[in-house]
């Protein structure tokens, strides 16, 4: 991450690959907004792009490739030249960036939580026995069926309308999003609750925006640096530092979540089975971390989380994963 001084030559053609769903390209107009802003003559065009994440949308994404699928095709765009920068959500973005890509920029957060979505109950608690929830995410339907045994959880792929006109078929009860999306689609009010950080631990980096470039791009880090929020990247940073030792995978129920609290950083981690009857939870705080600190951090939890076992977990689901095949659920989740 370079947070130098911008160039003093500003640049006078950028253009931002972006998936195509109505989500992805409001982040990508957010990021081409602000950009003009701070180059008021310069053209920043949007290219939008299908991944293969949007186009396999009848089987959950741990069992056709996990987050990556969202991002390659925006990074062969940048790696071909076709666009200077990518805007992701950073919690769809791998803990590990391929060779030659970084993070020229992380914005500030929005909010972090998941959101309880339904037409005609106002939490978890209030939904039926047998009621279907919804859910893309082995994290949340691991802290449903913890919290909630009592209730189906059922996959929800496809983008936020088509997760939402789902739900108002009547397909599901309720539906698990992350707040964000809501908010900056101008859907806040679907939102009937929001669930705190200890009854659903959000995952690594939601709510966050990150822009990727190519590493050998230092003229665009430096152009970028304005939009860089050093608060949420430290935190974020501490997130995926967790994920990154435990695997970052999309077939484990995972999630971890730093705030700051004054001058120190709180990072939380749970690792967990996906029917939520094994948890194993582990928390740090430090002090005024810089980005070094903040990484050692998420190593300090994740070694917590190994120490208990959570890599005879991961173990598990990954053998679990692979034997099953890709069209089939593991042990203790529906598809």
């Amino acid at each position: 991450m370079n947070s130098e001084t911008h160039s003093t030559t500003p640049p006078e053609t950028l253009i931002i690959a972006s998936r195509e769903s109505r989500l992805a390209m409001w982040q990508a107009e957010h990021v081409r907004c602000a950009l003009h802003k701070l180059y008021p003559r310069c053209d920043v065009k949007i290219l939008g792009m299908t991944t293969r994440g949007d186009q396999i949308l009848d089987r959950t994404l741990s069992k056709v490739g996990g987050k990556g699928l969202f991002v390659k095709e925006l990074e062969a765009a940048l790696a071909d030249g076709r666009a200077d920068l990518a805007v992701h959500s950073l919690k769809d973005v791998p803990m590990q960036l391929p060779d030659g890509f970084t993070l020229g920029a992380i914005l500030e957060r929005e909010d972090p939580t998941d959101a309880f979505v339904s037409r005609h109950y106002a939490s978890l608690d209030e939904l039926p026995a047998g009621s279907i929830v919804g859910t893309s995410s082995l994290r949340r339907e691991a802290m449903i069926r913890m919290r909630f045994p009592h209730l189906e959880v059922r996959p929800l792929r496809g983008n936020l309308d088509t997760r939402l006109g789902k739900l108002d078929r009547g397909d599901y009860a309720a539906i698990i999003l992350a707040s964000a999306g809501l908010i900056r689609l101008g859907m806040e009010a679907r939102i009937r609750a929001r669930l705190d950080s200890s009854e659903s631990l959000p995952a690594a980096g939601q709510g966050a925006l990150g822009i990727e470039i190519r590493a050998d791009r230092p003229e665009l880090a430096a152009w970028l640096a304005p939009l860089h929020d050093d608060k949420t990247a430290l935190a974020v940073e501490a997130e995926r530092a967790v994920s990154r030792a435990l695997g970052s995978s999309c077939e484990v129920p995972l999630a971890a979540f730093a705030q700051w609290q004054g001058d120190a950083l709180h990072l939380r981690g749970i690792v967990s089975m996906p029917d939520g009857r094994r948890v194993l939870r582990a928390e740090e705080s430090a002090q005024a971390p810089d980005l070094a600190a903040a990484l050692e951090l998420g190593r300090r939890v994740s070694s917590d989380l190994e120490a208990q076992g959570a890599m005879e977990i991961v173990g598990a689901l990954t053998t679990m994963h692979h034997t099953d095949g890709p069209n089939t659920a593991p042990k203790g989740t529906k598809s």
